[in-house]
């Protein structure tokens, strides 16, 4: 059997783990990389998102920070606001319902901007979001869901930027290598990884390792044992590397489970879709506008409310809801007032939709029922107030006495023709996992760090339930990856390992 030595490994090449990576290099530990997959189908979940990120900023001058070629012309036509630390610690409090670990939240919102920073210094590119996270109010575009900045290029860019930098920095990378057990000493140190590696047996020593393999989404058994019933079905949106090595590599010496492992990230997707993601559509064939219309079941039925929040706020907990209609099948209906408002995903060519002049006709193209459907829509556009419509605000246009009313943002249904979209439940994540520490030590059952252990990204448990705030996972990747990679080389080069305070 090869052996191989290094002062640290990363198991996994998506944002958490590349982060960790060139973070470690930065301090000069000589750090390998085991991407599962094969080159051209690098840079796991990361690869398929559409490139938002969340963080506090005081306003203007914090975005040019990391924009800073705007002109004059692009500042003047927008109003980012401003977004306090407070404000990003109550948004993940309050969407996971008060649930979310609060020492592992004030460091994700404490260290987000100046990982940004790092970011930018690393080779990393932002951009304004105001195709998708804004709408014109007045003379400027207001930013409505407090993420007014995304990597140049989405996912895709985000993660050729990281392999970029990550060249530069040196870092070796090891493709169609896939760590599958972790070595420890008598004392329960970490001192190596068993790889897999082009179907030949590695051993590779090293004193620490970082573990950022994704969370076990791609894992039809695992899905249905955690998640529940008939979640074996559900589509996934990303990778389909990341079956949860990592965090079954870490339980089996003794890492402590944590988090909210019946609970995922999941969102309304095309009903058509792969069962797992299409790097040539990448995220396009998710479906985001429904607040500007309906949704409804086979039956014709509504069953969510399309404008209970901005879409920031309930897309990830929506496709959970398609999961429970029957044949796990929704559709998502606009009328020709709102169609030129849809999002970019609505105008690719591989989406499943239909046109008619007629609600009958358009249900009968789409396999739901022409009357249940005419008759919610009588009763939607019957119950609508006289408040005034303005996408920018949560603007109180509601219905009322509805079994299931929508709360703003409700347009009656009645200018042809009309356009249907037909969508499932697409997994992102899985929410349970590992639990670390501030430091990102993966602690054990008595909550000890496992000495040379650590995490970050999606297999980090305990910061999400029931819910998720749109462009917090790639936040949350790159600051526990980096506190991950700086902790873990200072192990490795001198022999010391921060415990919690």
């Amino acid at each position: 059997m090869e052996r191989f030595r290094y002062d640290l490994v990363v198991v996994g090449a998506g944002n958490a783990a590349l982060c960790a990576a060139i973070a470690a290099r930065e301090q000069g530990a000589k750090v390998l990389v085991l991407e599962r997959a094969p080159e051209e189908k690098r840079g796991g979940n990361s690869y398929f998102t559409g490139g938002l990120v969340r963080f506090p900023y005081n306003g203007i001058e914090d975005v040019l920070k990391l924009i800073p070629d705007l002109s004059e012309a692009e500042i003047e036509s927008i109003d980012v606001g401003s977004y306090s630390e407070e404000q990003f610690f109550e948004t993940i409090a309050r969407v996971t319902e008060y649930m979310a670990d609060p020492e592992l939240t004030s460091v994700v919102v404490t260290e987000a901007f100046p990982t940004m920073v790092w970011m930018r210094e690393k080779g990393i590119r932002f951009a304004l979001s105001t195709g998708r996270q804004a709408f014109k109010s007045g003379q400027k575009f207001k930013f409505w869901g407090e993420v007014p900045v995304e990597y140049v290029g989405g996912g895709v860019g985000l993660v050729e930027m990281l392999f970029e930098s990550a060249q530069k920095h040196g870092l070796e990378i090891w493709y169609n290598a896939r760590g599958h057990k972790l070595i420890t000493n008598a004392e329960g140190r970490i001192c190596g990884v068993k790889v897999k590696r082009a179907g030949k047996d590695v051993d590779v020593e090293c004193p620490a390792v970082i573990l950022a393999a994704g969370g076990f989404e791609s894992n039809p058994q695992l899905r249905a044992q955690y998640l529940g019933p008939g979640w074996d079905l559900a589509k996934v949106r990303g990778t389909e590397f990341n079956t949860g090595d990592g965090i079954r590599m870490a339980l089996e010496v003794g890492a402590q489970s944590y988090g909210h492992w019946s609970g995922c990230h999941a969102v309304m997707w095309d009903a058509n879709a792969p069962t797992t993601g299409d790097r040539k559509v990448g995220e396009s064939f998710q479906k985001h506008s429904y607040p500007l219309g309906i949704v409804v079941n086979r039956n014709g039925q509504r069953f969510l409310d399309e404008g209970a929040d901005f879409r920031n706020y309930t897309y990830a907990k929506y496709g959970q809801e398609v999961m429970k209609q029957p044949g796990r099948y929704a559709v998502q209906i606009f009328d020709s007032k709102v169609v030129t408002k849809l999002r970019d995903e609505y105008r690719i060519r591989e989406v499943t939709k239909a046109v008619s002049n007629t609600l009958e006709e358009l249900a009968s193209q789409l396999d739901i029922d022409p009357q249940g459907l005419t008759e919610t829509v009588r009763e939607f556009n019957a119950s609508i107030n006289e408040n005034p419509y303005d996408l920018s605000v949560k603007d109180g246009k509601s219905t009322a006495r509805l079994a299931v009313d929508k709360t703003n943002w409700a347009l009656p249904i009645d200018t042809p023709p009309y356009y249907g979209f037909a969508v499932t439940c697409g997994i992102t994540f899985t929410f349970g996992g590992l639990r670390v520490n501030t430091q990102s030590q993966v602690l054990d059952e008595e909550n000890n760090p496992i000495p040379g252990l650590f995490a970050a990204g999606e297999l980090v448990g305990g910061l999400f339930y029931q819910n998720y705030p749109g462009g917090t996972g790639l936040t949350t990747g790159a600051v526990l990856g980096k506190i991950a990679g700086e902790r873990a080389a200072s192990l490795a080069l001198l022999g010391t390992e921060e415990e919690a305070d």
